[in-house]
Order: C-alpha cells, then sequence, then structure tokens
C-alpha cells in the first residue's frame, strides 16, 4: 500500500477557523449521527438493544483536532517532513473500517435477498429474517458514520496540506441514508438504488486535467465555481491523478458536495491515458478544464474540438496564468534556559 510524501503547505493554519465555519454541523454529518435507529445491533449474533450515536459536532471536533493537533505539534521541528504521512494514515483508518463494513454490509444483503426468495412461514423464519435486515441497517449506519468522519478529517487534511487527501487504493464514494423500518424487498430496492447513485451518478460531465505539477489551486477553484453556477448538478470528472490539477479539482468537489469521479488508467492496455481519454469522451461532457501539461491534455483538447464531431466548450488554462507560490509560513519557537 502507498502512502503520500511529505509535502510543503502552501495554506496555513489561519485557514482552519474558516474551514470549521463552514463544515461544523453540516447537514450530511447531521444525518449520518442525527436519525439512529430506535433498535440496532452493534455485533452480529447479538439481540437488539438500544444504543445513542455519539454527538455529531463532538464527533466533527475530535476528527478534526486529530489532524489539526498533528500538525500543530510536530510543526517547525524535525519530525514536520512526516506530520503529513501520519494524518494521511489517520484519515485512512476511518476509510478503512468504512470499507471493511461496506462488505459486511453487502453479505448481509445477500443473505436478506435469499432468504427473500425462500420465504417460508413460522415465527423462527421472520424472527431471523427481522434480524438480519435489521443487522443490515445497522452496518449501514456504522458505515455512514465512519464515512463522514472520513471525510471531515480529509477536509482537514486538506487544509492543513494543501492537497486534499485520497485513498491509496480503491473508491471513495459517500452518502447518508435515513435509518426506517421498512419491508425488506423494499429495503434491498432503496438500498440498490442509493449504491447505484454512489457508483453511476447521473448529470451533465464536466471533465478537469491537467499536470501534477500545477501549484495554484485557486485558479481552478474559481473557474470550477463559475462552471457550477450555470451547471448546479454537474458531475466532475478528472484523470485521476493525486496531485497538482486533478488533486485541486477533487478537493473542490469535496468542498461543494459535487460528485467526482476519478477516470483512471485501469485496464486501458496499451496506450490507456489516450483510449481513457477517448471513453471521457464518449461520456459527451458539456464543459472541460484544461490545463497545460503534456499529450494527455492536448489529446483531450483536440476530442472536445468539432473536428471530431463535437463541440465541447473548454476553458484552457497555461503554466504561466499560475500565481506565484506562497511562501510557507511558519512558527518560531523561543526556547529558553
Amino acid at each position: 500500500m502507498s502512502k503520500p510524501t511529505a509535502l510543503a503547505s502552501n495554506s496555513s493554519f489561519d485557514d482552519l477557523p474558516e474551514l470549521y465555519e463552514q463544515l461544523t454541523a453540516t447537514p450530511d454529518f447531521i444525518a449520518s449521527f442525527g436519525d439512529p435507529l430506535p433498535l440496532t445491533i452493534v455485533e452480529a449474533g447479538e439481540e437488539p438493544g438500544e444504543f445513542l450515536m455519539p454527538d455529531p459536532l463532538a464527533a466533527q471536533a475530535e476528527c478534526g483536532g486529530i489532524i489539526a493537533a498533528i500538525f500543530d505539534l510536530l510543526t517547525d521541528t524535525r519530525l514536520e517532513p512526516l506530520a503529513t504521512e501520519i494524518a494521511w494514515g489517520f484519515v485512512n483508518s476511518f476509510h478503512f473500517v468504512a470499507s471493511k463494513l461496506e462488505g459486511r454490509e453487502d453479505r448481509l444483503a445477500d443473505t436478506l435477498r435469499d432468504m427473500a426468495r425462500r420465504l417460508e412461514p413460522g415465527e423462527v423464519f421472520n424472527k431471523e429474517l427481522e434480524d438480519t435486515q435489521l443487522e443490515c441497517q445497522s452496518v449501514a449506519e456504522q458505515r455512514a458514520a465512519m464515512e463522514a468522519m472520513r471525510d471531515y478529517a480529509a477536509a482537514m487534511f486538506r487544509a492543513c496540506t494543501g492537497r486534499p487527501w485520497s485513498p491509496a487504493k480503491g473508491s471513495r464514494a459517500s452518502h447518508v441514508t435515513t435509518a426506517s423500518q421498512i419491508a425488506v424487498l423494499d429495503f434491498l430496492r432503496a438500498r440498490s438504488e442509493r449504491r447505484r447513485e454512489r457508483y453511476d451518478p447521473q448529470g451533465p460531465i464536466v471533465v478537469v486535467s491537467g499536470p501534477k505539477d500545477w501549484h495554484d489551486w485557486r485558479i481552478i477553484w474559481a473557474r470550477l465555481d463559475q462552471i457550477r453556477t450555470r451547471i448546479p448538478h454537474m458531475v466532475l470528472v478528472t484523470t485521476g491523478q493525486r496531485l497538482g490539477v486533478d488533486a485541486a479539482a477533487a478537493a473542490w468537489a469535496e468542498q461543494r458536495g459535487v460528485v467526482c469521479i476519478a477516470f483512471g488508467l485501469h485496464g486501458h492496455g496499451n496506450g490507456k491515458a489516450f483510449k481513457r481519454n477517448r471513453s471521457i469522451a464518449e461520456l459527451q461532457p458539456v464543459e472541460a478544464l484544461l490545463c497545460e501539461g503534456s499529450g494527455i491534455q492536448a489529446s483531450l483538447y483536440d476530442l472536445f474540438n468539432p473536428s471530431h464531431g463535437r463541440r465541447v466548450p473548454t476553458h484552457v488554462f497555461l503554466k504561466t496564468d499560475q500565481e506565484p507560490t506562497a511562501p510557507i509560513r511558519r512558527k518560531r519557537r523561543v526556547i529558553t534556559a
């Protein structure tokens, strides 16, 4: 499993109050913690019981505080280069647990489908069916809470490092579920629809691509804000890099609550970058933002040109359009005898 290397930040801790004000008590976070099942099954095989969820505001404060505390402790010391890696690991721990819960949720849903196909009379079967559904809902509730805490810790990671957190492997999708007692078939149908929305979102596609060595994230955010004003239900598609332009766009999507799909290079074989570009063009994007980089961006620009039978309005930024890199402001410590 690869981990990020230490990265000098272009941001400062002055950003943290603004981040906290924007994200504290977000509707998604409260929805994940604030509507718990009246009964829940915490561990497999246990009887249903009444258990409270953590307070949403306290959970947000602690998740953000852990990440901020790491940087506050290590900044301006010989351990400062390790702060990014340590903070990444904290965020990844939430992601790891959420992924495990999602796997357990999937297995319980499969069990429910099998039971629904062979509905049997009798109290024993009905009790088993009800408990399995409740356990599946309980695990979904736990997963949603882990995802909410991961996303908030990831937002603090971005504020402290100047780049978004991303998992070492796999996809990252968050959503909020409401806990309600519903029939098994309706529950499975609703769950299937929610999962489809998470991994196959519908909406106008806006493509973003650029090089890894791009530092001016503000110019990317400002233009994406302009696009979103005209296309409020947009779905952002990036070329999947975890640094530079794609990372800045992913961070913007996370902050604005926009669905973001990282269109990576998996399964494209030889010439995979250019085959991937053609696959992106086949999504029929309505707009694009390209930053001067390599032949990958040039290829996308050509694909969005009318000569290829489609006209995609494209915003182009050159490397010279970037603002100079801001100096890093460090704390100074005075050691007295």
